[in-house]
C-alpha cells in the first residue's frame, strides 16, 4: 500500500495501525521518506518498552468526556518512539466487574480441590489453564495446590480501562494521537455495521460497473445509518427497532381495501423530528368511490 501511495505525492503520510501490524520492522518501514505512524500496542505483551511505558509515573489529562491520555517518552534516539497511555473512566469500571465475575468463577471451580488427589488437581489445573480468561489468574503452590494469583488481580487491575499507544510522529500531540487512534476505531466499525447491522452479503460480480454499483450502495447504506445516528443521538440498531413497530395495515370493506398506518409512538416522531423526515401518510391507499351514471 505504502509503494502504491508514492505516485499520490503526499507530503506527510500519518499511518494508523492496530495492534497486529506493530512489528518492529513494519514500524521501521512505514517510516520511510518521513513517513510516521500511531499503532496500538498490546498491554499484557513481553514487550519492555510497553511495560517501562505503562509503570512511568505521570498524571492524566483529560480529552474528551470518557478519555484521559498521559505521554511518555523512553529515549531521545533519532527514530525515537513516543507512547501515551490512555484511559476510559466508563471502561475501567466495566473491566473491572468483568474481572470479578471471572474470579467468582474460578473461585468456584477450585472449591474443595483441596481434598482432591493430586493427579486429580493436576487435571482440574490443566483444565482452568485451557482458558485464557482462567489462565493469568490461576496459580498452583509448591503443594500442589490450587489457588488465586493475588499479585496477578492487582497486575491486571491496574490496566482496568487502558490501552496503549505508540507513535513517531514528534509534532503531534497527546491528543492528537489519541483521536487519530479512535478514528482507526470508527473504521473498523463501520466495517461491522456493513457485514452485522446492513447485514450485506458477498455477491459475486464480473463486470466492474456492478463492482462500483455494489461499492457505492454499501457506502451509501453506511452514510445514511451513520446520518441518522448522528441526527438522533442513539444508534442504528435501536432506531430500527423502534421504527420496525410502525406497520401498515390493510382493511378489507365491501367498498374496496384501506391501507392506514399505525398511530406513531412519542419516540417514533420524535425520530423523524429529528431527522426532518416527514411522517408516513396516514393512509396510502383509499378505495375509489363508484361513479353512478345519470339517467
Amino acid at each position: 500500500m505504502k509503494d502504491d501511495l508514492l505516485a499520490w505525492k503526499l507530503g506527510r503520510v500519518v499511518w494508523v495501525t492496530d495492534r497486529g501490524f506493530a512489528s518492529a520492522q513494519n514500524r521501521r518501514y512505514l517510516q520511510r521518506a518521513g513517513g510516521h505512524y500511531i499503532s496500538g500496542e498490546k498491554l499484557r505483551s513481553e514487550s519492555a518498552e510497553a511495560k517501562a511505558a505503562l509503570a512511568r509515573a505521570g498524571r492524566y489529562h483529560v480529552v474528551a468526556g470518557n478519555l484521559e491520555v498521559k505521554e511518555v517518552v523512553l529515549d531521545e534516539g533519532v527514530m525515537r518512539d513516543r507512547f501515551v497511555v490512555c484511559r476510559n473512566p466508563d471502561e475501567a469500571v466495566r473491566d473491572a466487574a468483568i474481572r470479578e465475575r471471572l474470579l467468582a468463577q474460578l473461585e468456584a471451580a477450585i472449591a474443595g480441590s483441596d481434598a482432591l488427589t493430586s493427579a486429580a488437581r493436576a487435571k482440574l489445573a490443566c483444565a482452568l489453564r485451557g482458558k485464557p480468561t482462567y489462565r493469568c489468574f490461576l496459580r498452583v503452590t509448591t503443594q500442589g495446590l490450587l489457588r488465586i494469583d493475588r499479585a496477578a488481580v492487582a497486575a491486571d487491575a491496574k490496566l482496568d480501562g487502558k490501552f496503549l499507544l505508540r507513535t513517531s510522529d514528534p509534532t503531534l500531540s497527546a491528543a492528537d494521537v489519541a483521536t487519530g487512534y479512535k478514528q482507526l476505531l470508527e473504521v473498523e466499525r463501520a466495517w461491522r455495521d456493513m457485514k452485522t447491522t446492513l447485514d450485506l452479503r458477498t455477491v459475486y460480480h464480473r463486470k466492474e460497473q456492478r463492482i462500483r454499483a455494489h461499492v457505492l450502495l454499501c457506502w451509501l447504506s453506511l452514510l445514511l445509518i451513520r446520518l441518522a445516528e448522528n441526527a438522533t443521538g442513539d444508534t442504528w440498531r435501536n432506531l430500527r427497532f423502534e421504527l420496525e413497530k410502525c406497520h401498515l395495515v390493510r382493511f378489507a370493506g365491501s367498498t374496496g381495501d384501506v391501507l392506514q398506518r399505525t398511530e406513531l409512538t412519542a419516540r417514533q416522531a420524535a425520530i423523524f423530528k429529528s431527522l426532518a423526515v416527514p411522517e408516513p401518510p396516514r393512509y396510502a391507499e383509499l378505495p375509489t368511490p363508484a361513479v353512478t351514471a345519470s339517467a
